[in-house]
């Protein structure tokens, strides 16, 4: 059962890893490419970062032991319904030696599968942006928020840059000295935290930095917030806790009170040891008190598991698992 071979690919705006894994755990390569979502940067483009890390996955290992493999990705849906996409993703599988069947499923699944074997539970990702989603029988059931920037994604990373600059206006409109959040973001966006002998100068200027950029770039204010409250502000503090609010809410909306299937915390924000991640794992304490609660691994592994678990020669899916994930 050694011989054989499953592949994992975790494919994302910014890059795209892949892993080799025997049906005993034992990985044997890994990849790692640029960005490979087709929905951002073309299908041709990110079929070719994925032959990239396929290639250098597989720099070690026969192809023709690979029995199965999975690819997991945002919009995993947008390419299944593209014909073209889809092509470019078959001719990249095929480039790299592969033969075997492959599948595409969402990232939250992937990201769900990576910390828990659990075929019911619950998905919770906040980075750029935010969505959580119901997992049943291991595959994406339920899903709330996952909106967007402009609809959406409360309590994310785009949310929390936005709302800091927000309370800096209000504080710029009011006449009151910033606080630590509203400097470092002022320092962030205009280079000085001196305001203006006429605040409303400051004030333009601070919206005409924001909206010459794209607005998704308001994310990378938000660990401006995280490490303010660490610190102790008390405004990034009180913004930390109504974005935990706000992304456990979502969970709520589609997963029952009284719930004791595993929930999984994935994304930027709440797989590290932040104050909002120690808020979010808090309220999800209180509200669903019997429920495991985990931490998304290693996405790559975790798609190559989701290859693995329906295999024959694989009897025992969650000891395979136990072992790509040791509890710490």
């Amino acid at each position: 059962m050694s011989d054989t071979v499953v592949v994992g690919l975790d494919v994302g705006g910014t890059s795209t890893r892949a892993a080799a894994l025997t049906l005993t755990g034992q990985r044997v390569g890994t990849g790692r490419a640029g960005g490979g979502n087709p929905t951002s940067h073309g299908a041709e483009r990110a079929a070719a970062e994925l032959l990239t890390a396929l290639r250098e996955a597989l720099a070690d290992v026969d192809p023709t032991r690979v029995a199965a493999g999975t690819i997991g990705l945002a919009g995993a849906g947008r390419l299944l319904a593209d014909p073209a996409g889809r092509a470019a993703f078959d001719r990249a599988w095929h480039d790299a030696g592969l033969r075997c069947p492959y599948e595409v499923h969402g990232d939250a699944l992937v990201a769900y599968a990576s910390g828990t074997a659990a075929p019911d539970g619950t998905i919770l990702i906040a980075g750029t942006g935010a969505i959580t989603a119901q997992v049943h029988e291991l595959r994406l059931d339920r899903i709330a928020d996952g909106h967007g920037w402009l609809l959406g994604d409360a309590g994310s990373g785009f949310w929390l840059g936005r709302e800091a600059v927000r309370r800096l206006l209000a504080d710029l409109d009011a006449g009151r000295a910033p606080g630590t959040l509203a400097t470092t973001v002022l320092t962030e966006l205009l280079g000085s935290a001196d305001i203006a002998p006429r605040p409303r100068d400051t004030v333009d200027a601070t919206i005409q930095a924001v909206t010459r950029r794209p607005p998704i770039e308001l994310a990378r204010l938000a660990p401006l917030a995280v490490d303010a409250a660490t610190h102790g502000d008390p405004v990034a503090t009180a913004l930390l806790a109504e974005a935990a609010a706000h992304l456990v809410d979502s969970v709520g909306r589609i997963r029952p009170d009284g719930a004791v299937t595993p929930v999984v915390l994935g994304g930027g924000l709440l797989t590290g040891d932040t104050p909002l991640a120690t808020a979010v794992r808090a309220e999800v304490g209180r509200r669903w008190p019997a429920a495991p609660l985990r931490t998304a691994g290693d996405g790559a592994a975790a798609a190559a598991w989701l290859a693995a678990r329906d295999l024959a020669e694989v009897t025992d899916p969650a000891a395979l698992h136990a072992r790509l994930f040791p509890t710490p």
